[in-house]
């Protein structure tokens, strides 16, 4: 994520030896499509639950440069719910024309480099681990004025046109709440909190937007390299689509993203008001407070169904733990699904 998520603050695996040849192809791409002498110092970042990260370093002209290699499991496996790498590059580079913070793409992965899909970008220094962001005294400073923050920015990747991504998904409200019911009934597990949570979720559902605008789907904090001056990359474009931008704005209050300060709804480091005035002070559409309400409720649930459906991948598919301590925080969802709809 510059990234990469969290590095600087994230462990790093040794290389494998079974990696011996993805070091090989990485120093060759290096000389032939980056202008560097060599690669070193190659490691895979123990973050993203989807996509490998690897970071490494460029010699050239007597320097060293940080990058970062994102790259499919394996080079080719492919989750159905992402948008693809290449897309996820090409989204990058739309929200840095549009002012949104990102790390700067230097390659997107050919068949001729041999190392499958994905691309290479930038090193981005900061902060990503939530609970630092929310609670360290490093960034106490910082954390006044981030919530606004994070609206402008927003403001600014809502202006992105999704004519130019073609091909990534469009839904309505409705369109999400029956998909994620559709992966909670495949999970097995019943859940009565989750029960009540999609029937409220009927039951208040506001309409198709007016304007459906390219959201990002993954926008709170733990995807936010953050630094004194505030947010300096934006991570994560993987699952983004066309839908309500309100989306975008009810996920980042989400209770899973606070890291403990509960009563600081916007990641654990601001208010809710702030992040609606940042929004519309950069010309986000005015923020409806009842159906940012309902995406918080749906952002909710729709963690939960996440986590709850992360048992039965790690049991079958790709034992990780990563993936087993995420299935375990699915209680937590119900926890303030049953706040928020007490509220």
């Amino acid at each position: 994520m510059a990234s990469g998520r969290g590095l600087g603050s994230r462990s790093e695996e040794p290389l494998a030896d079974d990696s011996a040849d993805l070091a090989q192809r990485l120093d060759a791409l290096v000389r032939a499509r980056l202008g560097g002498e060599r690669a070193l110092g190659l490691a895979r970042v123990s973050a993203g639950a989807t996509q490998e990260i690897w970071r490494f370093a460029m010699a050239a002209d007597g320097a060293e440069i940080p990058l970062i290699l994102r790259r499919a499991p394996g080079g080719t496996r492919v989750s159905e719910s992402a948008v693809g790498l290449e897309t996820e590059a090409a989204l990058i580079e739309a929200a840095g024309a549009r002012g949104v913070p990102v790390p700067p793409v230097r390659h997107v992965l050919g068949p001729e480099d041999g190392l499958g899909r994905g691309f290479i970008m930038g090193f981005v220094d900061g902060e990503t681990l939530g609970g630092r962001i929310a609670r360290g005294e490093a960034l106490a400073a910082t954390r006044v004025f981030l919530a606004r923050q994070c609206g402008e920015i927003l403001a600014r990747l809502h202006t992105m046109d999704p004519d130019e991504f073609p091909n990534l998904r469009r839904a309505t409200p409705a369109d999400l709440v029956a998909q994620y019911r559709d992966i909670y009934r495949d999970t097995g597990w019943p859940r009565p909190v989750f029960e009540l949570a999609f029937r409220w979720l009927g039951d208040h559902c506001p309409p198709p937007p007016d304007e459906p605008r390219l959201v990002h789907g993954d926008f709170r904090n733990g995807n936010l390299m953050v630094g004194e001056e505030g947010v300096r990359a934006v991570l994560d474009w993987e699952i983004a689509h066309v839908a309500d931008p309100m989306e975008d704005l009810g996920w980042i209050c989400v209770g899973s993203w606070r890291f403990g300060v509960d009563d600081k709804p916007v990641g654990g480091f601001g208010l809710r008001e702030d992040l609606w005035a940042g929004y519309e002070a950069a010309g986000g559409a005015p923020v409806r407070r009842e159906h940012a309400r309902w995406w918080e409720v749906f952002g909710s649930l729709r963690w939960g169904v996440m986590c709850s459906g992360m048992a039965g991948t790690f049991r079958t598919v790709d034992p990780n733990v990563e993936r087993a301590v995420i299935a375990r925080r699915a209680s937590e969802t119900e926890v303030d699904l049953m706040r928020l709809l007490a509220a």
